[in-house]
Formats: C-alpha cells, sequence, structure tokens
C-alpha cells in the first residue's frame, strides 16, 4: 500500500504545502504504526506552516490524529494490533496516512466515540480541559470571556465553562457564529464587535465590574481589549495568535489596570507526562459520553487538499472544527 504525507521545504502560504509518496516502514523500540482515519486540523498548524513557529525543513505538520494500530514496536506494553487510539501532542507529522508514533504519546479511544469526532476533539479538547481546569479553574457563578467562541476550542470551552457554572460571553464574527456559540453554551454573544468596544459591552454585561478570566485566542488585535474586560485581580490566559504575536509592553501595565494575573500556556506542558495525559483525556472523554460535549466537525476535506483547508481556517471561513480525511 502507498502512503502519503503532507509536507513543505519552505515557510509560506498553504501553497508551500505538498501531498508526496513516503515510506512509513516498521516502528522502532517504544513505537506503535498507526493507521490514520482523521486527522485534526489546527491554527498552530498554521503556524508551523507560515514559520511563526520553528521547525526544522523540510517540516511535517499535524499533530492531531485517530486511527488504529497496525504494529507494535519493542517493549510496547498495554497497546495490540487493532487498537483504536487518538493523540494530539504530536511529534509533528499526523498529516499522513500512517506514521511511527511514541505509544506513550496514544491514548485508548472509546468504542462510543468515532474517528472523526476524536480528530476534532483531541487537541481542542484537551486545550479547553487545561484552560478551564487548571490553568485558571473555574468554578460556579464565574463570569468568562472567550474569544473565537464559534472555533474549535471555543465551542468545547463554551459548552464546558457553562456546564461548571460559569455565565460565558463570547466573541463571534458573524450572526451565523454567533447562533452557533449560543446553541452551545455562550450565554451572552458580541457579535462583530470590535476589540476597542468589547470592555465597554462586557462591563454593562457583568454589571460595570468585569470578568475574572478571559481566554484570548486571538492575540495582537484582542489583547489589550481583553485585559481592558478583567475585574480586579483577574486572569488573563494569552493562548494562541491567531491575529499575529502580541506586541511587547511594560508589566507594569498589569497592577495599573487592577493587578490582574497574565499566563502564555500551551498544552504540551500541561500533559507532558503520560499519567496527566492520561486522567485529561480520561475526564474529557467522560464528558463527551456524558452528554457535556457536543463536538461539531463542520468541514471535513481530503488529505490531499488540505491547502484548501488552510486558506478557510485562515480566512476565518470556518466554524467549530474541521477534520482531515485520508485517501
Amino acid at each position: 500500500m502507498s502512503e502519503y504525507a503532507v509536507s513543505f521545504h519552505r515557510t509560506g502560504g498553504p501553497e508551500v504545502l505538498q501531498y508526496e509518496a513516503v515510506v512509513v516502514g516498521n516502528p522502532g523500540p517504544g513505537e506503535v504504526r498507526v493507521r490514520h482515519h482523521a486527522i485534526g486540523l489546527n491554527f498552530i498548524d498554521i503556524y508551523y506552516r507560515s514559520g511563526l513557529y520553528a521547525t526544522p525543513l523540510p517540516g511535517a505538520l499535524g499533530l492531531e490524529a485517530a486511527g488504529v494500530v497496525e504494529a507494535v514496536g519493542e517493549g510496547v506494553t498495554g497497546l495490540a494490533v487493532g487498537d483504536r487510539v487518538a493523540y494530539a501532542t504530536g511529534p509533528l507529522g499526523a498529516y499522513s496516512t500512517a506514521r511511527c508514533m511514541p505509544a506513550d504519546r496514544l491514548v485508548p479511544l472509546p468504542p462510543e466515540i468515532g474517528f472523526d469526532t476524536a480528530a476534532a476533539l483531541m487537541l481542542k479538547g484537551l486545550t479547553a480541559h487545561y484552560l478551564l481546569r487548571r490553568t485558571c479553574h473555574v468554578e460556579p457563578g464565574d463570569m468568562v470571556l472567550i474569544h473565537a467562541a464559534a472555533g474549535g476550542v471555543g465551542l468545547i470551552a463554551c459548552q464546558w465553562a457553562r456546564a461548571l457554572g460559569a455565565t460565558v460571553i463570547g466573541t463571534v464574527s458573524t450572526p451565523e457564529k454567533a447562533a452557533l456559540a449560543a446553541a452551545h453554551g455562550c450565554e451572552h454573544v458580541l457579535t462583530g464587535v470590535s476589540p476597542a468596544a468589547q470592555p465597554a459591552r462586557v462591563r454593562d454585561i457583568t454589571g460595570g465590574r468585569g470578568v475574572r478570566v478571559v481566554y484570548d485566542s486571538i492575540g495582537r488585535d484582542t489583547f489589550m481589549a481583553s485585559l481592558d474586560c478583567l475585574a480586579p485581580l483577574g486572569t488573563m490566559v494569552s493562548y494562541g495568535n491567531a491575529s499575529g504575536p502580541v506586541a511587547p509592553f511594560e508589566p507594569a501595565l498589569l497592577a495599573q489596570k487592577g493587578s490582574l494575573f497574565l499566563t502564555r500556556p500551551t498544552l504540551f506542558h500541561y500533559v507532558a507526562q503520560r499519567a496527566d495525559l492520561v486522567a485529561a483525556s480520561d475526564e474529557l472523554f467522560a464528558r463527551v459520553l456524558d452528554g457535556t460535549l457536543r463536538i461539531n466537525v463542520a468541514q471535513r476535506h481530503a488529505l490531499a487538499d488540505c491547502a484548501r483547508a488552510h486558506e478557510a481556517l485562515a480566512g476565518r471561513r470556518t466554524a467549530g472544527s474541521t477534520v482531515l480525511l485520508p485517501a
């Protein structure tokens, strides 16, 4: 069987992506070979492709996929040929029909969760988990602001925050995305509101106080406005750069705006230890199976057509999650 993977030999736009034949080979010690059934598309893929996040060239793409174990390397325990598995933390290379993976980065996939759902769920869902359960532990009665509320992470985070008892305020760009966010737990949706106008709207909703936490995946365009949406002692969680990296600023600004807390987390540190990865995945799967979280797979593209998928994601023409399907 011929195997294929997406690579890029220079950084740039979607046009640099190449769908190429590859040799996968047998898994080495501590590895398994996985046959992919669905692959997750995430904004971080654009960061690597564009060069915002450095990676050696020629580069591979993709951190998230779901599939079936085809072969098991020496020393691997707990996984067998035929097992359904998923992963979300790399190494890079998920944009492929099959690959060899470190076994300790894979988690068993419950039979009730389909491959498409898993590929749309793992990275975004584990991101929502650490944001809400660890970075700033959301509690009943909290007021939270979630930017890009109709995106892949946003839809999961809105549902989960609402289930935890928080009041959720979200930002979106279109009425269609507003309806989607509202259907997934976002109680107050700011539609097409410029960043400069967002703090006043948020303070209207919160009785003038502001929110306890802002989850901001946008970056440069919304960062300062997000700080102004916070209540005193609030927490700014800047976890993405969709509009570009945040400009440098003086830390004293955080004191001036209410002794605010600022963190720039990434999923990989939260699940670096296998015990943490398994515990977070187990809680995530449980919330899907008990109906707390509904996963919206709104777009599907052939893996060979991933450049078009990148264009749509970067152009903000997607809602929910996108998956890539191997031939």
